[in-house]
């Protein structure tokens, strides 16, 4: 900036500044007295905006060094940390379990058997391992059962007048003042509500069982009965009366608590009604589930009989007791996540705040009356009524129990359970082919899609109202539930299999399963069962959906947009500057969507400050980071399962939840939410009666510049209050538009940013209770980006028309450039209609990504849920538009959003007439968007390691002195530290500064870098992304220094695994050629090895050499997504290791089939354990809110690190918008992951490891004082053995080879071990020097010392946006650990030891492998390498991941084939989860009985044969005999299963021969070798994602081309020899194997049968010899994936099989 600058923030313009802008704007800053104080220069020019760095503000001002020392963290008194702020379920706790009932209403008398009870609590004890225990590891998370009422046992309770009267049970506080109080409460408002009180009853217990944790906090527990009122007489037979006014009392209960005073905050506190009913009662606890019956002496009684019991065992996130959290709820048990919460509760509180004018308030006071308790539970505005009922829902419970308010309420209302479920949570009911022949049923989900916002996520529900009991599945089949039948009518449903152990498999007469969005019910009075078909077809039928919807409901279909220009060309780029773009958005991001139809690919990260700290201006989106699920949630899969989801949206006036009628059908349905003008003229189009009368109001949000910076908030409120105006007046769609008529029009108007809008209005329309009167559509030109779009949907709009978006399409497509593009083939030809639909198509698709990223299916869930964090924004801001969002560290005003906004005008920049390029995604040298990773960084970071890039095998490296490897200059890296520490501000961490509580001490007295650096890591970058030159060479570097290098998701060759011996004088090794500066003894084995989504490269060997095993469930660059490896990218060599095919772009699975729980990451955990008991296992996890109570989870499943990265990291390619909108600062997310842990009293049991722009010793040294133990290097790194910023990673075209797999591109890697040594030993040196001046000897005693950490003035005064910016009260939050230290220890036996020599080992579930491989048999075969063994075991289902540990010793004895023995082992029972797991040659195992989810997970060779016991009842091949996501990534080996499998049915196989006969959804998905064979019935969704293998599915009736996805695969039918002989094989080895019925039956019949077979393949096998027609001669038949020497088995073409040959074949 040109002239003396006295004014510290240039961004908060002054007068000066504005005046270029003209007259008409220096009222912003008359009317704005924060800018007009300040003074500047007046030759200083709007232009100096974009044409230099606001650092330049700075020159004779350095920041703080950073060694310099300041204040502690302070808090104001009183003032809390806003850490974990936030609703409870999602920073505090979360939760997930096993689940299932039991029901039995033929045996016994009126009040059914004892047994079923017994039952019932032997499956909960069989599902201890899906639960977990509290701190004190005795306590448990909660267990808890659900009950018909056990009349016999209350018999004294009884009268001839009432029969079964009402139970309540409740939880009382343990003082007896206290109980006694809130008992005479109870029975006043019982008394007062016609509730005759008979009395109380004190639940027998026995505390002496309890943990120490839920001993110490125990409540009393109660139970009181009571009669129904006599005005209820004349109740239905169902006693609905009665239940009505029970329900309402109960909610009286809590008004009338609060009102006495009757409330306490201590651990003596609760007071909680887990149930009151006259049908149904809960018993639940803070217990583990053996224990429940031993504390409630009532369980163990015989006279507690029921005719059903709900079972339920918790994992909690949390380790603190609260005994109210376990489940069963009031009505259901819920085994999953809602991840719609915050959306779900705003609606239903826009619900309860709208006016119903047929009932009043007043009628809340009658809670007896049949008529009037109907009309309370029907209407929406009696629910909001706080002096008379307790809340409905509230963000301080669990999201199960907000769930279960609703759907408790829904079935008091008119629906009946089964129905409240349904509408709660639907099906994907869209193309669903099994609903073919069901259309009520579909009508039934479209009309309830329209009234009410499903409760999205993850979710096996089990419910009860006492007069049906049932289960239904969330709409994805995420959870796993089991079902079956027997001879007496019981119906068992479970989590998993096998949990009931006395149930007789002759007495079985079905085995079923739930698939995604099914549902089984009960009656309880009949007895009659339903199916997922059965009950809905009865449900739905019972009003006329489709007729309503036909009469009343408009549908809004896509259409072409118009082609004619809005603006001129000038104007048009005026608007666009003025709305924030840039050229990069129309550069990469609309030429792309437009173009292609994709959203813009790129790579490297994020490395641009947070926008807050940022001296460009931003656009507001861009201060929200999407959240995302991980760990105790799943993402979803818009690529591979979209048929699940919907982007559908509806506007209109909604009815009642409650009830149902014609009037809930009559809305218009948006088939998109992003409209073109043709679809909004028809919208405007039914606005008039005869077309439906659907009145409209448009309300603009501009305003004039004149008003100043203060006008924002006038003009925010007008528009707020039009808006209610225009509702209450009739409008059923209100339109906020900031649209701009003209060129004048934009001169003179600015515009309130649409997403401040939205949110305000719709927040606005909640409080007035209007919000459900009428939809929001945001007509604007400032939403380009699908991130836009997602923040404008996500704060309340139903649609948005993106007028400038589509111009500026328009725009481009007219460019003469654009033009030639297409004109040479570099662009697809497309008319200016389909350019625009090519944009749509785009943002769609990137809706659907960042839906599906937090597990969300449906934009209706969406919309409202605020499924954000701000970083950057003032309470003010949150407070007026974005309530309930965190925003944890302060940030800009309204006057300062207004402001910001003005800085893009075109005048401002001096760019009338183009667009400024701000640089925010590629840096632009001098003029843009400050980047830390630049070239210019990593010049001076090579300079300081001695790598000249010049050098390298392309050129003069073998003729250069040490590899051309120059001497380390201390010099230059401080040159390159300094360059960063004068840099603008980017990061959270920039903000900070040192205090220290002691002097400095001598550099001599610190611990060597040596020790240091073994605390180094280098980041999950795959081997794929990374050249093998790159990946190598980072991996010899870091073992140099005694550090941990990370495989990344891609395997690793086995040759890596030995260390370098052959190394000549000259560093260069025969067995790695490639590579230089080596030495002898160097190792390039990378000591974590990574298992991601994808499984590429996992095979048993690559799993026990490794030291340490890490389960990736998110990174940095797109959390919530899969990974991603372009098609050029997948050499030979890396196909080879990734078991893939060569070209074919490699796209992971969202983390989501084995890992979409907390309970079933700790299965994968337990498998790592199992099979490489001397690894620990590491998690990786994204900095999002909430990862503090994620991380207690993780810490609670055994894992022994957890690795924390930040949002900005990322090497590989990603999507632009999940690069820069998702994700937190490592900062927050290490912060809140270290002291949860602490506060939970789980520190001990992990190590905490940081990664994600790590470059500096300053960033270890704050990440160590904020918790973190290790320290991750992953950009940097590669910089440092010579990455230089090129940013084409995604590209392979990588100018130095460090990224690319093209072989003359690799000649030119420059690096050596020694560089990337050398960066380490700088960095290591820059923490001594720290140390020593904070005087500090020993790094561990950093760790967790936030004390040594203050906010620096200094730094917060350089911010140049706002005043707001404030972290003390984050980091305020993390705990004291300055007098205790023992977290840095890990206990074991109460002793404390190096957390390093600790690794969690597998309990009692791995208890039977153990015994398999202590078998001397087993021991001496594999020891010799030789000879048989067999060996017979018995198994249930508390026995899991068995076989592991044996596959694991094979493979650190001979690796993935060498072993040349033979192992039998057979087991009888019900196997646990991932059974067979990593099963090799030589090892074959079958199972006599049934198996639970995983069967056969990363299969690498042998066999797994899974039979049903011989005397079963039921037919094998109509029943599900093993679980979900069988074979998951498994790379070898023949399966066979006599029955059917369940969901994601040989998810990722790459090379295991498989039959089962039927399966669920998603069959083959992700599919890249093998051969599977089906022969019975399939889900939908076959072949998605399958890029190699083929698959034969018997299908005689036809059904298979609807239920496949023909994306990439193709079907026909089994027209060559080759083909047939292979798939006639395979069901012979299956009949030969297991004996199936269904296999003689087709085999008997084969010339007839064989051509109702499929063959479904995609491209890459097109000439495959079994799917081509013409087989050449020599063309051989692979029939097996198994063989007794490791070989293939083989049959030449026309061959047949002779008896010896066949014997063979089937060893």
């Amino acid at each position: 900036l040109s002239g003396p600058v006295s004014a510290r923030k240039t961004m908060r313009f002054s007068s000066a500044l504005l005046a270029s802008c003209g007259a008409v704007t220096t009222a912003f800053v008359q009317k704005s007295s924060p800018f007009s104080a300040q003074k500047v220069s007046v030759d200083v020019e709007l232009t100096n905006f974009v044409s230099a760095p606001f650092a330049a503000d700075y020159q004779g001002h350095a920041p703080p060094s950073s060694s310099a020392l300041f204040m502690a963290f302070d808090l104001k008194d009183g003032e809390k940390s806003n850490m974990f702020d936030g609703p409870l379920p999602l920073t505090k706790e979360r939760d997930a379990c096993g689940v299932g009932f039991i029901a039995n209403t033929k045996s016994g008398e009126e009040f059914g058997t004892h047994k079923v009870l017994q039952q019932g609590l032997s499956a909960l004890d069989c599902m201890e391992h899906r639960g977990a225990c509290g701190g004190d590891g005795v306590s448990g998370d909660g267990a808890g059962i659900m009950t018909q009422i056990p009349w016999k046992l209350f018999e004294e309770y009884r009268s001839d007048s009432c029969q079964q009267p009402g139970v309540g049970m409740i939880f009382l506080p343990r003082d007896e003042e206290r109980r006694d109080e809130v008992k005479t409460m109870i029975e006043e408002v019982c008394t007062a509500n016609e509730l005759d009180f008979i009395g109380w009853r004190e639940v027998p217990v026995d505390p002496s069982v309890l943990g120490p944790m839920a001993r110490d906090v125990v409540p009393s527990m109660w139970q009181f009965f009571v009669k129904a009122p006599r005005r209820l007489e004349d109740d239905d037979d169902e006693r609905d009366g009665f239940e009505r006014t029970l329900y309402l009392v109960r909610r009286r209960f809590d008004v009338e608590r609060r009102n006495r005073g009757l409330v306490w905050d201590d651990d003596d506190s609760d007071v909680y009604v887990a149930s009151f009913s006259s049908r149904t009662i809960v018993y639940k606890g803070m217990v583990q589930s053996c224990v429940l019956p031993k504390f409630y002496k009532d369980l163990e009684n015989p006279d507690y009989t029921t005719k059903f019991v709900i079972y339920h065992r918790r994992f909690s996130t949390n380790t603190n007791p609260r005994w109210p959290l376990a489940q069963p709820m009031r009505v259901v048990g819920h085994n999953g996540e809602i991840n719609t919460l915050l959306g779900n509760v705003n609606w239903i509180k826009a619900r309860e705040a709208q006016k119903d004018e047929t009932h009043s308030a007043d009628e809340v006071d009658d809670l007896v009356d049949y008529d009037s308790t109907e009309n309370i539970i029907t209407s929406c505005n009696t629910q909001d009524i706080p002096s008379k009922l307790e809340p409905l829902i509230d963000l301080g419970r669990s999201d199960s129990a907000n769930l279960d308010a609703v759907f408790e309420l829904m079935c008091r209302s008119r629906h009946r359970a089964p129905c409240a479920l349904m509408a709660l949570v639907p099906t994907a009911y869209e193309n669903e082919p099994a609903l073919n022949d069901n259309p009520e049923i579909v009508d039934f989900y479209k009309f309830h899609g329209g009234l009410l916002e499903a409760w999205d996520g993850p979710a096996l529900l089990v419910y009860s109202d006492g007069k049906s009991i049932g289960a239904s599945l969330d709409r994805n089949g995420l959870r796993p539930a089991r079902y079956s039948m027997t001879k007496d009518g019981t119906v068992y449903m479970m989590s998993e299999t096998g949990v009931v152990p006395d149930l007789e498999e002759a007495d079985i007469v079905e085995k079923g399963r739930l698939g995604p969005g099914q549902m089984i019910n009960v009656d309880l009075a009949t007895g009659d069962f339903k199916d997922n078909i059965a009950i809905k077809s009865e449900i739905a039928s019972r009003h006329p959906y489709g007729e309503w919807m036909k009469n009343q409901r408009k549908d809004v279909k896509k259409g072409s947009s118009p082609v004619d220009r809005i603006y001129s060309d000038e104007t048009a780029t005026f608007a666009q500057s003025t709305f924030g773009w840039g050229l990069e958005d129309i550069g990469m991001q609309i030429a792309d969507m437009a173009g292609s139809g994709k959203e813009t690919t790129y790579s490297m990260g994020d490395d641009a400050p947070i926008s807050v700290l940022s001296e460009r201006p931003h656009v507001l989106y861009n201060y929200f980071k999407q959240r995302f699920a991980q760990v105790t949630n799943p993402p979803i899969d818009p690529l591979r399962e979209g048929v699940v989801m919907s982007l559908a949206m509806a506007l209109g006036r909604k009815e009642s939840i409650y009830k149902v009628s014609e009037k809930g059908a009559r809305l218009i349905h948006l088939e998109s939410p992003v409209l073109n003008g043709a679809e909004m003229k028809e919208i405007e189009s039914l606005g008039s009666d005869e077309n439906g009368g659907f009145r409209q109001s448009t309300i603009s949000t501009r305003y004039d510049i004149a008003d100043g910076p203060s006008g924002i908030k006038d003009a925010l409120d007008a528009v707020c209050n039009k808006a209610v105006e225009e509702v209450r007046d009739g409008a059923e769609i209100v339109i906020l538009s900031d649209f701009a008529q003209d060129q004048a029009s934009l001169d003179s108007t600015t515009y309130v940013p649409p997403l401040l809008a939205v949110g305000a209005v719709h927040h606005r329309l909640i409080e007035e209770g209007l919000r459900m009167d009428a939809g929001i559509v945001v007509e604007t030109g400032a939403a380009w980006s699908t991130h836009h779009f997602a923040c404008l949907v996500g704060y309340g709009a139903n649609a948005v028309h993106p007028y400038l978006a589509l111009e500026t399409v328009r725009q481009w497509h007219g460019n003469a450039k654009t033009q030639k593009q297409m004109d040479a083939g570099k662009l697809s030809k497309a008319t200016v209609a389909e350019a625009q639909e090519n944009y749509r198509s785009a943002v769609e698709a990137g809706l659907l990504k960042i839906l599906s990223k937090m597990g969300i299916s449906l934009l209706t869930s969406y919309s409202g849920a605020q499924i954000f964090e701000a970083i950057g924004l003032s309470e003010e801001v949150i407070d007026t538009s974005f309530k309930g969002t965190t925003s944890r560290i302060g940030g800009i005003s309204l006057e300062e959003i207004a402001s910001e906004i003005i800085m893009m005008r075109p005048e401002a920049a001096k760019a009338k007439m183009k667009l400024v390029n701000y640089g925010y995604y590629k840096p632009v040298p001098k003029m843009g968007e400050y980047h830390i990773n630049s070239s210019d960084l990593a010049k001076l970071l090579h300079n300081a390691i001695g790598l000249d890039k010049t050098v390298s095998a392309a050129t003069n490296r073998d003729d250069s002195e040490n590899d051309g490897v120059k001497p380390a200059s201390v010099a230059d890296y401080e040159i390159f530290k300094k360059s960063l520490e004068s840099a603008p501000l980017a990061n959270i961490r920039d903000l900070l500064d040192f205090e220290s509580d002691r002097k400095s001490i001598s550099i001599d007295e610190i611990e060597p870098a040596a020790e240091i650096m073994k605390r180094f890591c280098t980041g999950a970058m795959s081997l794929g992304a990374l050249s093998r030159e790159a990946h190598e060479t980072l991996a010899i570097a870091v073992n140099r220094v005694g550090g941990k290098s990370n495989s990344g998701e891609g395997g690793e060759d086995v040759i890596r695994g030995k260390p370098i011996e052959d190394v000549n004088e000259n560093g260069r090794s025969p067995t790695f050629p490639h590579l230089a500066g080596l030495n002898n003894g160097d190792s390039a084995n990378s000591y974590i090895h990574q298992v991601a989504s994808g499984r590429f490269g996992v095979t048993p060997e690559f799993l026990v050499t490794a030291k340490q095993l890490e389960i990736k469930i998110a990174q940095g660059a797109k959390p919530g997504e899969g990974g991603q490896l372009p098609g050029p990218k997948v050499s030979e060599y890396i196909a080879g290791l990734r078991a893939s095919k060569q070209g074919v772009t490699l796209i992971s699975p969202p983390p989501h089939h084995d890992i979409y729980s907390i309970e079933d990451l700790a299965q994968l955990i337990h498998d790592l354990h199992a099979v490489n008991e001397e690894a620990g296992v590491s998690v990786k996890l994204v900095s999002s809110i909430g990862i503090g109570t994620v991380a207690c989870g993780v810490a609670k499943a055994d894992a022994d690190v957890i690795q924390i990265s930040g949002g900005d990291g990322g090497t590989g390619a990603s999507p632009l918008s999940s690069i820069k909108n998702a994700g937190c600062p490592w900062e927050l997310g290490l912060s809140e992951a270290h002291s949860a842990l602490l506060n939970n009293g789980l520190r001990d049991r992990v190590t905490i490891r940081v990664d994600g722009g790590i470059r500096t010793g300053r960033d270890i040294a704050i990440a160590a004082m904020m918790g973190a133990e290790e320290f991750g290097f992953g950009t940097i790194a590669m910089i440092a053995e010579g990455c230089v910023m090129a940013r084409v990673c995604h590209l392979n075209t990588c100018p130095v080879g460090v990224t690319s797999q093209k072989e003359e591109l690799r000649k030119k890697f420059p690096g050596t071990p020694e560089h990337v040594v050398n960066f380490f030993e700088f960095v290591a040196e820059e923490v001594r020097q720290l140390m020593a001046h904070l005087g500090y000897s020993k790094f561990e005693d950093l760790i967790g010392r936030a004390d040594l950490l203050k906010q620096s003035a200094e730094q917060i005064e350089r911010v140049a946006k706002s005043d707001g910016v404030n972290v003390d009260k984050f980091f305020g939050g993390i705990p004291n650990s300055e007098d205790d230290r023992s977290f840095l220890r890990a206990s074991v036996d109460g002793e404390l030891v190096p957390k390093d020599s600790n690794v969690h080992i597998n309990k009692f579930s791995s208890d039977l492998d153990r015994e398999v491989c202590e078998s001397a048999d087993m021991k001496k075969v594999i020891s010799d390498n030789d000879g048989e063994t067999t060996a017979n075991f018995d198994i249930k289902n508390t026995d899991r991941s068995t076989c592991a540990m044996l596959a694991g010793d094979i493979a650190r004895a001979h690796g993935n084939s060498g072993f040349k023995g033979k192992i039998n082992v057979n087991f009888h029972g019900s196997a646990g989860q991932s059974f067979g797991a990593f099963v090799l040659p030589g090892l074959n195992v079958r199972l006599t009985g049934e198996a639970n989810d995983y069967v056969g997970k990363g299969m690498h060779g042998g066999e797994i044969v899974v039979v049903p016991h011989a005397d079963a009842g039921f037919v094998a091949a109509d029943s599900s005999i093993v679980g979900n996501a069988c074979l998951y990534g498994a790379t070898g080996g023949d399966f066979h299963a006599n029955g059917r499998a369940g969901e994601r049915f040989c998810v990722r196989n790459s090379g295991a021969y498989a039959v089962a006969e039927g399966t669920g959804d998603h069959c083959c998905e992700y599919m890249t070798g093998g051969v599977v064979v089906v022969l019975g019935s399939v889900g939908r969704n076959v072949g998605a994602g399958m890029t190699g293998g083929i698959g034969y599915f018997y299908d005689p009736n036809n059904n298979l081309e609807e239920r496949l996805n023909k994306e990439i695969v193709k079907m026909q039918r089994v027209e060559s020899a080759i083909g047939e002989g292979q798939l006639k094989h395979i069901i012979e080895r299956h009949f030969e194997k297991t004996g199936s019925e269904k296999a003689e039956d087709i085999l008997n019949n084969w010339e007839n049968e064989v051509g109702k077979f499929w063959q479904v393949y995609p491209p890459s096998e097109v000439n495959n010899p079994a799917v081509k027609k013409e087989a050449l001669v020599e063309d051989t038949l692979r029939v097996s994936a198994s063989a007794p020497d490791g070989a293939l088995c083989f049959l030449p073409v026309g061959g047949e099989l002779g008896a010896e040959q066949t014997s063979r074949c089937a060893d």
